[in-house]
């Protein structure tokens, strides 16, 4: 029995091993230089010169295979932290109270900026005590080195690949050496974590030196921020948007970031405050509906700017956090955490469970990786509509306990029971 089994996990570790690990060191180590061989003549093509290309790559021991940098990519949390952990982990009275130092000590000297862009200060220094804890963590991982592993047969390789040819074209421009292009292992740069292709897109030269130096100029790093936030569409007079309670039949079929109503549409449906008075919002405004914990957490009615913050990074939950500190900086409460109020904190095997049952069920083409995204919250809300549930597109114990009696698909036919107020 025992050799049976032996045998079997053997046997997965074989298939679930990628061929070339299964090679011994010398013949991965001939793969990979044939590898980088072909990838320097398409940086070629690309335009770099062999300056960069040789300067880049002078130093052989920064630029060959090393799995602990493919582990960064893979790795995963055991648990999918609710909306309310995440802001207290990023959001604390530590940052609060460095966040409201730094924006006192530096609004004389970038009023202009911030008006010129339109981008309020306070948010700039959000966006800088998330991103790096206000250039105390700006990462010191070698980014040739790291972008180079990660584009070598990675799940993400044509984003990574296209990263490093950016990193080598601000090499080229600005004649750097690869020391100086250090940052996150997965290539994000400087005070403001710019990805390579941001930086050559908005990053600028605002002390004029003739380098967009966003790694030791604070003064171009904030500049390159104010301007990449400008250029998204920032509207400076307009807010964020606020928490909100909805009414207790609300039709959850109408949340999401792109289930646009104006704010008085909003208003009429009966959403209000978290303080229980009339949204204090313009009007007219674009807005959608938000529930990053489902039905049972917190409900916040969003505006464009928001979503100018997710273009920045695409986590509703890191957007969250951007504009609650942006909050404190811009008033004088008192701190003070979170209290959570999501009911059922996920894992990754939850996710899991959800992603191939829905694969099983309506072929929805998730893969089964246990990251929740749009995708499978899309895959959610069908789900739930065919369960005759609020569509939140969040799952919970409701939706998993479903998920583990199913039996065919007949259980979807059960009559929808009524809906009644929530006396919870």
């Amino acid at each position: 029995m025992f050799k049976k089994l032996l045998i079997t996990i053997l046997f997965m570790l074989f298939i679930s091993t990628p061929s070339w690990a299964l090679k011994s060191a010398a013949e991965q180590r001939k793969d990979w230089d044939k590898w980088l061989a072909d990838l320097k003549k398409e940086m070629i093509s690309q335009g770099i010169s062999q300056k960069t290309i040789d300067s880049a790559y002078q130093n052989d021991y920064f630029h060959e295979i090393k799995p602990s940098v493919i582990k960064h990519d893979k790795r995963q949390a055991e648990f999918v932290l609710t909306s309310d952990v995440y802001i207290n982990k990023l959001v604390t009275k530590e940052k609060v109270d460095k966040a409201r130092q730094h924006h006192k000590k530096l609004h004389k000297k970038y009023k202009d900026l911030s008006n010129d862009s339109g981008v309020p200060l306070n948010y700039l220094i959000a966006f800088w005590g998330v991103e790096t804890h206000f250039g105390y963590n700006k990462g010191k991982h070698h980014l040739i080195d790291g972008l180079t592993n990660l584009s070598y047969r990675n799940r993400r390789a044509k984003f990574f690949k296209k990263e490093l040819f950016n990193v080598l074209k601000i090499m080229d421009k600005y004649d750097l050496s690869g020391e100086k292009m250090k940052g996150s292992w997965a290539g994000a740069m400087g005070h403001f974590q710019f990805m390579p292709s941001t930086y050559n897109a908005y990053a600028v030269d605002y002390d004029g030196d003739g380098v967009a130096d966003i790694w030791d100029s604070f003064d171009d790093a904030i500049a390159s921020a104010a301007n990449y936030l400008s250029k998204l569409g920032w509207k400076p007079d307009e807010p964020w948007g606020q928490e909100v309670i909805l009414p207790w039949n609300f039709d959850y079929s109408l949340i999401g970031l792109k289930k646009y109503k104006t704010v008085a549409e909003w208003k009429k449906l009966g959403i209000i405050g978290a303080d229980g008075k009339a949204l204090k919002l313009p009007s007219e405004a674009s807005a959608g509906i938000i529930l990053p914990d489902g039905r049972r957490g917190r409900a916040y009615i969003t505006l464009s700017n928001f979503r100018r913050i997710m273009i920045w990074n695409r986590s509703i939950n890191y957007a969250l956090a951007i504009v609650k500190l942006a909050e404190y900086i811009d008033n004088s409460h008192s701190f003070s955490p979170l209290i959570e109020k999501a009911q059922y904190k996920l894992t990754d095997e939850d996710i899991v469970k959800v992603q191939h049952f829905a694969n099983k069920t309506i072929n929805a083409g998730l893969k089964e990786d246990g990251r929740y995204g749009p995708k499978t919250g899309a895959a959610i809300k069908k789900l739930q509509q065919k369960w005759h549930l609020p569509q939140d597109g969040v799952p919970d114990y409701v939706l998993l306990n479903k998920i583990k009696n199913y039996r065919g698909r007949a259980d979807f036919m059960a009559p929808p029971q009524p809906k009644k107020p929530n006396k919870s």
